[in-house]
Formats: structure tokens, C-alpha cells, sequence
């Protein structure tokens, strides 16, 4: 029981560090809770990734505006730094491969970051292309490197077009039946996903990689 309360509370300090934009607190937090035995994605999905969600809920009302998006997304990237070297993969046999971009005009690599993170800790290879990422570099690096998955972000409604500009040049190069594209970011929606011809919309970091390992399992596995 007290083992539960103390992981309790490091989960929530990491969750309001994300909240309350600190990054002392987040780097603090997010110590104490590797050196208190708090399994390395369990503070990330339980704790700084819940306090994320949080923040893109006051986002959505209103009660947040962009700066403070980007601020709680650089807070949560530093409590990343921490928690990454203790974040195990999944062994030697590589699950699957996936490429992960933020499309063009969109320089925010937060939710990127937090999906890289739990794709490599559940065995898969990433080849991250890191932000504004160009359709036609995406296009080259999915001819190049043959992977199972595309991952698009956006955090701007004004740049969520690109995804479909990727899906379309995807198709065009002939590479679109050989790819699952999942996308996602605050405002993408399942709606949108369908219309530009994604696979997938992820709801958050979680949910998406989830979706990726039923994606590479095979059915008599899942």
C-alpha cells in the first residue's frame, strides 16, 4: 500500500510539473521517480503524459494559449531527457520499423518525441526526420528505408494540409500500398485522417503506438 502511495506521488509530481510549466520541478520529479523505481513509461504515459493531455485540454478551452502549449511541450521534453537512459527497448528482435516526421511549416516535436520514445521501448526501429519535414524528403526516406509505418504530426491547423500532400505524393510515387500512415496531434481528428486517406487518427502518444504493435502482430500473436 505504501509503495502505491509513493508512486502516487511521483506520478503526480511529474503530471503537475507538466501542468505548472516547471522545469526544475519536471527534472526534480522526474529523478525522483527513476531513483523510486517508477517503471521509465509508466511516468511518461501515467504521469508527464497525462499532465500533457491536460494542458491541451485548457488549450482547446481556451484557458491555455499557444505559448503556454509549447512551454508545457518544452517542460515535458526535459523530463524526457531524464527518463530516456533508463528506457529499455524490447530486445533484439526489432518489431517493425517506422519513420516519424512533423510535416512542413510545423515546428513543434513534442508528441513526435513522446511516440519515438514508447516505439523504441516497444522494440521498434525509428527513423525520426525531425520538424518541417518536406513531403517530398518523407516521400524519399519511405522509398529509402521500406518501413512498415509513416507517423505524420501536426500541432497547427494550418499545417495538418500537409499530411495529405504526403499522402497524395505517397500515392503518386507508388508507395502508398506498401506504408500504414498513422497521424495525429491536437488538432487532428479521425474525420480528417479518413478524408486525406490516413490509416489511422491517434487520440494520444499511448493509443497510437498501441495501434502500431496491432499493426506488426500477427493475428495469431494478438
Amino acid at each position: 500500500m505504501c509503495g502505491t502511495l509513493t508512486e502516487e506521488k511521483y506520478l503526480r509530481a511529474l503530471k503537475d510539473s507538466i501542468v505548472n510549466m516547471d522545469f526544475d520541478g519536471v527534472i526534480q520529479a522526474a529523478q525522483h521517480a527513476m531513483d523510486g523505481g517508477v517503471a521509465p513509461l509508466k511516468a511518461i504515459t501515467d504521469g508527464m503524459a497525462v499532465g500533457m493531455s491536460i494542458v491541451g485540454e485548457k488549450f482547446e478551452k481556451g484557458e491555455y494559449f499557444l505559448s503556454e502549449l509549447i512551454v508545457a511541450g518544452a517542460v515535458m521534453k526535459e523530463g524526457m531527457s531524464v527518463i530516456d537512459p533508463y528506457v529499455q527497448g524490447g530486445g533484439a528482435a526489432v518489431r517493425g520499423k517506422v519513420i516519424v516526421a512533423t510535416v512542413e511549416g510545423d515546428n513543434h516535436d513534442i508528441g513526435k518525441s513522446i511516440v519515438t520514445t514508447l516505439l523504441v521501448a516497444r522494440g521498434f526501429e525509428v527513423v525520426d526526420l525531425g520538424i518541417d519535414v518536406a513531403s517530398e524528403t518523407i516521400v524519399c526516406a519511405v522509398e529509402e528505408h521500406q518501413p512498415d509505418i509513416l507517423g505524420l504530426s501536426a500541432l497547427l491547423t494550418v499545417t495538418m494540409p500537409q499530411m495529405g500532400e504526403v499522402i497524395d505524393a505517397l500515392q503518386a510515387a507508388g508507395l502508398r500500398d506498401n506504408v500504414k500512415v498513422i497521424v495525429g496531434g491536437t488538432p487532428v481528428t479521425a474525420e480528417f485522417a479518413e478524408r486525406i486517406g490516413a490509416d489511422y487518427c491517434a487520440v494520444n502518444a499511448v493509443e497510437g503506438v498501441e495501434k502500431c504493435v496491432a499493426w506488426v502482430t500477427p493475428e495469431d500473436e494478438g
